[in-house]
């Protein structure tokens, strides 16, 4: 009996080992659930101390770069770089902070590293007119041709400037249209901006008729201009007669003003010429030809 017991302790102890050392041997179920009770005992635990840690550094980073945005502001800080500064911080810091999460989860972040910079080279050669934009927000942001709220005149379109982007530039027209600028197109070419000077100089062109009296029309202009306090008198406003028409003897006035009473004065003026001229019978007349007959017998 003794016998017969040790020679079945020794075929189990047998089989145990065949099965350790055959790894084609299947599997229990209580095996593979003893495996996920220690990973989750083990890693899983700090797999999910990590994610816990890394949300609240995001959490706390966001909060931070916002309040160091909210108080560039407040002390009237440029608002370009001031945004360029709060995405790159925050971009940055989180970055940092992702490959720290990697680190302490047994993740080799040297291998990352490497892979991230051959795809960074693939991405570069397949997209090398994007960098052409990328280096021109680069000169947008240190040349400083303009800032958030300029009004600017570029590439055949004029807008506000909403938005300087990495790739982009965005405008809002005046009727409320967004257009998106390819920076690299916007830092190779003519940019106007009309936002940079307090004052812009107000020109109007107004026609009359040969037969009206030009100094009493220029007298009517000048009028006009002197009852709007909004006009600058230094420089002196310009009323003079500029040109003899085909149909029309034109007479220009320049007046200076401040930014932000350029479109109220312009209209204002326009309107308020017109009326003048009518009430002094001052005649605006339609192009016309004159054709001259000739008999010949």
């Amino acid at each position: 009996m003794l016998n017969l017991l040790f020679l079945s302790s020794n075929a189990t102890s047998e089989s145990i080992e065949s099965s350790v050392s055959n790894p084609d041997s299947p599997i229990s179920v209580e095996e593979i659930i003893s495996k996920v009770v220690n990973w989750c005992m083990t890693k899983g635990v700090k797999l999910l101390i990590g994610v816990i840690v890394l949300f609240i550094l995001f959490a706390i980073i966001n909060s931070l770069t916002k309040s160091i945005k909210k108080r560039m502001l407040k002390k009237h800080r440029d608002e370009t770089m001031t945004n360029v500064i709060f995405r790159i911080s925050r971009i940055g810091l989180k970055a940092a902070v992702f490959f720290l999460f990697l680190g302490y989860v047994g993740i080799d972040t040297a291998g990352i590293g490497s892979i991230i910079a051959s795809c960074a080279v693939a991405i570069g050669l397949a997209l090398q007119g994007s960098l052409a934009n990328i280096a021109g927000w680069c000169i947008i942001i240190f040349m400083r041709p303009f800032k958030l709220g300029d009004y600017v005149s570029c590439q055949g379109v004029d807008g506000t400037v909403e938005d300087i982007r990495l790739f982009y530039t965005y405008l809002r027209t005046p009727d409320n249209k967004i257009i998106m600028v390819p920076n690299g197109a916007l830092a190779n070419g003519n940019i106007t901006n009309f936002s940079v000077k307090e004052t812009r100089r107000l020109d109007h062109v107004f026609q009359i008729s040969y037969a009206d009296d030009v100094n009493k029309a220029c007298t009517i202009i000048e009028q006009v201009i002197a009852k709007h306090p909004e006009v600058l008198l230094d420089p002196q406003p310009f009323v003079k007669m500029s040109q003899c028409d085909a149909s029309s003897i034109n007479i220009t006035s320049r007046v200076w003003v401040k930014q932000e009473h350029y479109w109220d004065l312009h209209f204002a003026l326009i309107q308020e010429v017109k009326e003048a001229f009518d009430a002094n019978n001052i005649t605006v007349p339609y192009n016309q030809i004159d054709i001259h007959v000739i008999n010949e017998k």
